[in-house]
Protein backbone atom coordinates (compact mmCIF):
# COMPACT_ATOMS: atom_id res chain seq x y z
CA UNK A 1 0.00 0.00 0.00
CA UNK A 2 2.96 2.19 0.85
CA UNK A 3 4.59 2.14 -2.59
CA UNK A 4 1.60 1.91 -4.26
CA UNK A 5 0.91 6.13 -2.74
CA UNK A 6 4.32 6.62 -3.78
CA UNK A 7 3.21 5.82 -7.64
CA UNK A 8 0.32 7.78 -7.53
CA UNK A 9 1.78 10.77 -5.66
CA UNK A 10 4.69 10.61 -8.07
CA UNK A 11 1.73 10.24 -11.13
CA UNK A 12 -0.40 12.70 -10.02
CA UNK A 13 1.99 15.47 -8.54
CA UNK A 14 1.68 18.53 -7.83
CA UNK A 15 -2.30 17.99 -7.58
CA UNK A 16 -2.47 21.46 -8.88
CA UNK A 17 -5.26 23.36 -11.58
CA UNK A 18 -7.44 20.68 -11.64
CA UNK A 19 -9.97 21.36 -15.21
CA UNK A 20 -12.49 19.75 -17.54
CA UNK A 21 -10.98 19.55 -21.22
CA UNK A 22 -14.85 18.54 -22.50
CA UNK A 23 -12.67 15.02 -24.01
CA UNK A 24 -13.36 11.18 -23.19
CA UNK A 25 -10.68 10.66 -20.21
CA UNK A 26 -10.28 7.35 -22.58
CA UNK A 27 -9.46 9.16 -25.06
CA UNK A 28 -5.74 8.66 -24.85
CA UNK A 29 -5.99 4.88 -25.13
CA UNK A 30 -7.07 5.24 -29.12
CA UNK A 31 -4.48 8.20 -29.50
CA UNK A 32 -1.30 7.63 -31.82
CA UNK A 33 1.82 7.17 -30.65
CA UNK A 34 3.42 10.05 -29.21
CA UNK A 35 6.33 11.93 -31.59
CA UNK A 36 8.83 12.75 -29.03
CA UNK A 37 10.03 10.44 -26.25
CA UNK A 38 13.00 9.38 -24.67
CA UNK A 39 14.83 6.96 -23.09
CA UNK A 40 14.30 8.15 -19.64
CA UNK A 41 10.63 8.33 -19.87
CA UNK A 42 10.83 4.64 -21.11
CA UNK A 43 12.68 3.53 -18.07
CA UNK A 44 11.43 5.48 -15.72
CA UNK A 45 7.50 4.32 -16.42
CA UNK A 46 8.86 0.55 -16.64
CA UNK A 47 10.79 0.48 -13.55
CA UNK A 48 8.21 2.30 -11.53
CA UNK A 49 5.55 -0.13 -11.55
CA UNK A 50 8.34 -2.86 -11.33
CA UNK A 51 8.68 -2.98 -7.40
CA UNK A 52 4.78 -2.81 -7.07
CA UNK A 53 4.30 -5.83 -8.81
CA UNK A 54 7.40 -7.19 -7.24
CA UNK A 55 5.95 -6.13 -3.51
CA UNK A 56 2.44 -7.82 -4.36
CA UNK A 57 3.43 -11.15 -6.16
CA UNK A 58 5.98 -11.77 -3.01
CA UNK A 59 3.43 -10.69 -0.38
CA UNK A 60 0.67 -13.12 -2.03
CA UNK A 61 3.22 -15.71 -2.50
CA UNK A 62 3.78 -15.93 1.27
CA UNK A 63 -0.03 -15.65 1.87
CA UNK A 64 -0.42 -18.51 -0.05
CA UNK A 65 -1.94 -17.73 -3.37
CA UNK A 66 0.14 -19.90 -5.45
CA UNK A 67 0.29 -19.01 -9.25
CA UNK A 68 -2.85 -16.48 -8.41
CA UNK A 69 -0.11 -13.95 -7.21
CA UNK A 70 1.13 -13.88 -10.38
CA UNK A 71 -1.99 -12.80 -12.12
CA UNK A 72 -3.17 -10.63 -9.27
CA UNK A 73 0.26 -8.70 -8.81
CA UNK A 74 0.24 -8.05 -12.85
CA UNK A 75 -3.62 -6.66 -13.26
CA UNK A 76 -3.55 -4.59 -9.80
CA UNK A 77 -1.23 -2.67 -11.05
CA UNK A 78 -2.41 -2.45 -14.29
CA UNK A 79 -5.62 -1.49 -13.03
CA UNK A 80 -3.59 1.78 -10.93
CA UNK A 81 -2.02 2.51 -13.89
CA UNK A 82 -5.18 2.65 -15.87
CA UNK A 83 -6.09 4.97 -12.98
CA UNK A 84 -3.91 7.39 -12.70
CA UNK A 85 -3.32 7.93 -16.57
CA UNK A 86 -7.31 8.41 -16.64
CA UNK A 87 -7.40 11.01 -13.94
CA UNK A 88 -4.14 12.78 -15.49
CA UNK A 89 -6.37 14.43 -18.00
CA UNK A 90 -8.04 16.58 -15.69
CA UNK A 91 -4.02 17.95 -14.60
CA UNK A 92 -2.61 20.43 -16.73
CA UNK A 93 0.94 19.67 -15.89
CA UNK A 94 -0.13 15.83 -16.73
CA UNK A 95 -0.28 14.33 -20.90
CA UNK A 96 -2.15 10.56 -20.37
CA UNK A 97 -0.05 8.16 -22.68
CA UNK A 98 -0.96 4.82 -23.94
CA UNK A 99 2.43 4.07 -24.20
CA UNK A 100 2.75 4.98 -20.28
CA UNK A 101 0.31 2.68 -19.73
CA UNK A 102 1.49 -0.43 -21.61
CA UNK A 103 5.01 0.54 -19.88
CA UNK A 104 3.49 0.32 -16.44
CA UNK A 105 1.89 -3.06 -17.30
CA UNK A 106 5.20 -4.40 -18.35
CA UNK A 107 7.21 -2.88 -15.33
CA UNK A 108 4.48 -4.32 -13.46
CA UNK A 109 4.31 -8.16 -14.99
CA UNK A 110 8.25 -7.82 -15.18
CA UNK A 111 8.46 -7.17 -11.06
CA UNK A 112 5.71 -10.16 -10.56
CA UNK A 113 7.78 -12.90 -12.85
CA UNK A 114 10.83 -12.09 -11.13
CA UNK A 115 9.29 -12.40 -7.45
CA UNK A 116 7.43 -15.69 -8.97
CA UNK A 117 11.21 -17.14 -10.45
CA UNK A 118 12.86 -16.03 -7.20
CA UNK A 119 10.52 -18.40 -4.99
CA UNK A 120 10.55 -21.14 -7.84
CA UNK A 121 14.47 -21.14 -6.94
CA UNK A 122 14.45 -20.75 -3.56
CA UNK A 123 15.41 -17.00 -3.45
CA UNK A 124 12.80 -15.85 -0.60
CA UNK A 125 13.50 -18.50 1.36
CA UNK A 126 17.04 -17.67 1.42
CA UNK A 127 16.12 -14.25 1.99
CA UNK A 128 13.96 -15.30 5.03
CA UNK A 129 17.19 -17.20 6.48
CA UNK A 130 19.39 -14.56 5.62
CA UNK A 131 17.16 -11.53 7.43
CA UNK A 132 16.94 -14.11 10.25
CA UNK A 133 20.86 -14.59 10.47
CA UNK A 134 22.00 -10.86 10.25
CA UNK A 135 19.19 -9.12 11.96
CA UNK A 136 17.12 -8.63 15.14
CA UNK A 137 13.82 -10.76 15.20
CA UNK A 138 12.21 -7.19 16.34
CA UNK A 139 13.81 -5.58 13.20
CA UNK A 140 10.89 -4.02 11.21
CA UNK A 141 10.61 -0.09 10.93
CA UNK A 142 14.48 0.41 10.93
CA UNK A 143 15.05 -1.98 7.64
CA UNK A 144 12.19 0.37 6.53
CA UNK A 145 13.59 3.50 7.35
CA UNK A 146 17.16 1.96 6.10
CA UNK A 147 15.96 1.44 2.91
CA UNK A 148 14.14 4.89 2.43
CA UNK A 149 17.57 6.66 3.57
CA UNK A 150 19.56 6.25 0.06
CA UNK A 151 16.09 7.56 -1.70
CA UNK A 152 15.63 10.34 0.52
CA UNK A 153 19.32 11.13 -0.17
CA UNK A 154 19.05 11.78 -3.91
CA UNK A 155 17.06 15.11 -3.75
CA UNK A 156 19.86 18.22 -3.55
CA UNK A 157 20.77 19.07 -0.14
CA UNK A 158 22.73 21.99 1.10
CA UNK A 159 25.36 20.16 2.93
CA UNK A 160 25.88 16.48 1.94
CA UNK A 161 23.86 14.09 3.31
CA UNK A 162 22.14 16.69 5.56
CA UNK A 163 18.58 15.67 5.90
CA UNK A 164 15.86 17.79 7.44
CA UNK A 165 16.58 20.90 7.09
CA UNK A 166 13.38 22.27 7.45
CA UNK A 167 12.71 25.62 9.09
CA UNK A 168 13.13 28.10 6.64
CA UNK A 169 10.49 26.33 4.76
CA UNK A 170 8.59 25.53 8.30
CA UNK A 171 8.70 29.45 8.85
CA UNK A 172 7.60 30.41 5.34
CA UNK A 173 4.88 28.19 5.81
CA UNK A 174 3.82 29.28 8.92
CA UNK A 175 3.92 33.36 8.29
CA UNK A 176 1.55 32.47 5.09
CA UNK A 177 -0.83 30.40 7.20
CA UNK A 178 -0.85 32.89 10.33
CA UNK A 179 -1.04 36.16 7.89
CA UNK A 180 -3.47 38.27 9.73
CA UNK A 181 -4.04 36.92 12.39
CA UNK A 182 -2.56 37.76 15.81
CA UNK A 183 -0.72 34.41 16.13
CA UNK A 184 1.53 35.70 13.50
CA UNK A 185 3.70 37.48 16.29
CA UNK A 186 4.30 34.36 17.94
CA UNK A 187 6.78 32.68 14.63
CA UNK A 188 9.88 33.16 15.87
CA UNK A 189 10.90 34.67 12.38
CA UNK A 190 14.78 35.46 11.45
CA UNK A 191 15.22 39.36 11.00
CA UNK A 192 18.60 38.41 9.50
CA UNK A 193 20.20 35.68 7.40
CA UNK A 194 22.36 32.73 9.38
CA UNK A 195 26.05 33.12 9.18
CA UNK A 196 27.33 29.86 7.14
CA UNK A 197 28.79 26.83 9.35
CA UNK A 198 32.48 26.94 9.32
CA UNK A 199 34.05 24.30 7.31
CA UNK A 200 34.78 21.94 10.40
CA UNK A 201 31.13 22.41 11.84
CA UNK A 202 30.04 21.32 8.14
CA UNK A 203 32.78 18.35 8.59
CA UNK A 204 30.92 17.71 11.83
CA UNK A 205 27.36 17.93 10.98
CA UNK A 206 28.41 15.65 7.47
CA UNK A 207 29.50 13.13 9.68
CA UNK A 208 26.49 12.91 12.39
CA UNK A 209 24.21 13.25 9.60
CA UNK A 210 26.01 9.51 8.51
CA UNK A 211 26.51 8.31 12.26
CA UNK A 212 22.46 8.19 12.39
CA UNK A 213 21.81 5.92 10.05
CA UNK A 214 24.32 3.77 10.46
CA UNK A 215 23.88 3.14 14.50
CA UNK A 216 20.34 2.25 13.57
CA UNK A 217 21.66 -0.21 11.60
CA UNK A 218 23.92 -1.60 14.37
CA UNK A 219 21.19 -1.50 17.04
CA UNK A 220 19.45 -4.56 14.23
CA UNK A 221 22.92 -6.74 13.71
CA UNK A 222 23.24 -9.66 16.09
CA UNK A 223 27.38 -9.55 15.86
CA UNK A 224 30.27 -7.79 15.26
CA UNK A 225 31.39 -9.05 12.22
CA UNK A 226 27.93 -8.31 11.03
CA UNK A 227 28.02 -4.65 11.92
CA UNK A 228 31.33 -3.83 10.24
CA UNK A 229 30.25 -5.81 7.22
CA UNK A 230 27.30 -3.55 7.14
CA UNK A 231 29.36 -0.22 7.81
CA UNK A 232 31.03 -0.65 4.22
CA UNK A 233 28.21 -1.33 2.58
CA UNK A 234 26.82 1.49 4.20
CA UNK A 235 29.02 3.84 3.03
CA UNK A 236 29.36 2.51 -0.62
CA UNK A 237 25.62 3.24 -0.76
CA UNK A 238 25.99 6.52 0.90
CA UNK A 239 28.93 7.71 -1.70
CA UNK A 240 26.88 6.19 -4.51
CA UNK A 241 23.56 7.97 -3.58
CA UNK A 242 25.13 10.92 -2.89
CA UNK A 243 27.17 10.51 -6.59
CA UNK A 244 23.94 9.51 -8.30
CA UNK A 245 22.26 12.70 -7.24
CA UNK A 246 24.88 15.19 -8.36
CA UNK A 247 24.84 12.97 -11.96
CA UNK A 248 20.97 13.39 -11.86
CA UNK A 249 21.43 17.59 -11.38
CA UNK A 250 24.72 18.62 -12.80
CA UNK A 251 25.29 15.83 -15.05
CA UNK A 252 26.98 12.16 -14.91
CA UNK A 253 30.63 14.86 -15.41
CA UNK A 254 29.86 15.83 -12.24
CA UNK A 255 29.06 12.89 -10.26
CA UNK A 256 31.94 13.86 -7.33
CA UNK A 257 30.94 17.03 -7.05
CA UNK A 258 29.58 16.84 -3.30
CA UNK A 259 32.99 15.49 -2.15
CA UNK A 260 34.12 19.10 -0.56
CA UNK A 261 37.02 18.95 1.84
CA UNK A 262 34.42 18.83 4.57
CA UNK A 263 32.42 16.26 2.88
CA UNK A 264 35.76 13.72 2.88
CA UNK A 265 36.48 14.94 6.17
CA UNK A 266 33.12 14.41 7.67
CA UNK A 267 33.25 11.36 5.42
CA UNK A 268 36.60 10.48 7.57
CA UNK A 269 35.08 11.11 10.53
CA UNK A 270 31.96 9.12 10.40
CA UNK A 271 34.51 5.64 9.71
CA UNK A 272 35.87 6.25 12.47
CA UNK A 273 33.62 6.77 14.87
CA UNK A 274 31.90 4.00 13.46
CA UNK A 275 34.48 1.88 13.46
CA UNK A 276 35.08 2.65 17.54
CA UNK A 277 31.36 2.30 18.40
CA UNK A 278 30.63 -1.40 16.21
CA UNK A 279 30.83 -3.15 19.80
CA UNK A 280 28.22 -0.68 21.38
CA UNK A 281 25.33 -2.38 22.82
CA UNK A 282 21.91 -2.56 20.95
CA UNK A 283 20.52 0.56 23.13
CA UNK A 284 23.28 2.71 23.48
CA UNK A 285 23.31 2.09 19.16
CA UNK A 286 19.73 3.98 19.93
CA UNK A 287 20.69 6.14 22.81
CA UNK A 288 23.93 7.74 20.43
CA UNK A 289 21.84 7.76 17.19
CA UNK A 290 19.18 9.98 18.77
CA UNK A 291 21.80 12.41 19.98
CA UNK A 292 23.33 12.50 16.70
CA UNK A 293 20.10 13.37 15.07
CA UNK A 294 19.35 16.43 17.65
CA UNK A 295 22.90 17.43 16.99
CA UNK A 296 22.61 17.50 13.29
CA UNK A 297 19.32 19.15 12.73
CA UNK A 298 20.28 22.12 15.16
CA UNK A 299 23.53 22.52 13.50
CA UNK A 300 21.20 22.07 9.66
CA UNK A 301 18.55 24.30 10.58
CA UNK A 302 20.60 26.75 11.63
CA UNK A 303 22.52 26.82 8.40
CA UNK A 304 21.56 28.77 5.46
CA UNK A 305 21.27 27.32 1.85
CA UNK A 306 24.28 26.76 -0.36
CA UNK A 307 24.54 29.59 -3.01
CA UNK A 308 24.03 26.96 -5.81
CA UNK A 309 21.46 25.40 -3.57
CA UNK A 310 18.91 27.02 -5.83
CA UNK A 311 19.75 26.51 -8.71
CA UNK A 312 19.95 22.89 -8.09
CA UNK A 313 16.66 22.70 -7.60
CA UNK A 314 15.54 24.40 -10.56
CA UNK A 315 16.76 21.28 -12.55
CA UNK A 316 14.69 18.93 -10.11
CA UNK A 317 11.99 20.54 -9.89
CA UNK A 318 11.54 21.06 -13.52
CA UNK A 319 11.59 19.09 -16.75
CA UNK A 320 12.50 15.37 -16.24
CA UNK A 321 12.10 15.05 -12.44
CA UNK A 322 8.81 16.91 -11.75
CA UNK A 323 7.53 13.24 -11.35
CA UNK A 324 10.16 12.42 -8.67
CA UNK A 325 10.71 15.52 -6.51
CA UNK A 326 7.84 15.84 -4.26
CA UNK A 327 8.62 12.41 -3.03
CA UNK A 328 12.50 12.60 -2.43
CA UNK A 329 12.09 16.40 -0.76
CA UNK A 330 9.40 15.01 1.70
CA UNK A 331 11.78 11.57 2.12
CA UNK A 332 14.58 14.32 2.80
CA UNK A 333 12.52 16.60 5.12
CA UNK A 334 10.82 13.72 7.47
CA UNK A 335 13.54 10.97 7.42
CA UNK A 336 15.24 12.55 10.11
CA UNK A 337 11.97 13.29 12.51
CA UNK A 338 10.56 9.41 11.66
CA UNK A 339 14.24 7.97 12.91
CA UNK A 340 13.83 10.28 16.17
CA UNK A 341 10.47 8.99 16.26
CA UNK A 342 11.81 5.01 15.82
CA UNK A 343 14.67 6.01 17.98
CA UNK A 344 12.28 7.14 21.48
CA UNK A 345 10.19 4.36 20.63
CA UNK A 346 12.88 1.93 20.38
CA UNK A 347 15.08 2.98 22.85
CA UNK A 348 11.62 2.90 25.59
CA UNK A 349 11.19 -0.49 24.43
CA UNK A 350 14.75 -2.11 24.38
CA UNK A 351 15.49 -4.40 27.18
CA UNK A 352 17.80 -2.86 29.71
CA UNK A 353 21.18 -4.56 29.06
CA UNK A 354 22.66 -6.36 32.22
CA UNK A 355 26.26 -6.51 32.97
CA UNK A 356 26.31 -9.63 31.30
CA UNK A 357 24.67 -8.78 28.34
CA UNK A 358 27.07 -8.56 25.29
CA UNK A 359 26.91 -8.53 21.18
CA UNK A 360 28.04 -11.53 19.36
CA UNK A 361 31.55 -11.40 18.54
Amino acid sequence: MLFAGVVVYASLYPFTGWRVQGVSPFAYLQAPLPQYWTGFDIASNLVGYAPLGFLLSLAMLRSGWGNWSLWLAFGVPTLLSLTVETVQNYLPTRVPSNVDFVLNSAGAALGAGCAWVMQRLGGLRRWSQFRADWVEPTAHGSLVLLALWPFALLYPLSIPFGLGQVWDRLEAGLVVLLEETPFLTWVPVRLEAPDPLSPMAQAFCVALCLLSPLLMGFAEMRSIWRRVSFLVFFFVCAAGAAALSAALTYGPSHAWAWMSPQAGLGLIIAVLAGLALVALPRRLCTVVMLLCLAVSLTLLNQAPDSPYFAQSLEVWEQGRFIRFHGISQWLGWLWPFAALIFGLRAAARLPVPTPTTKIEP
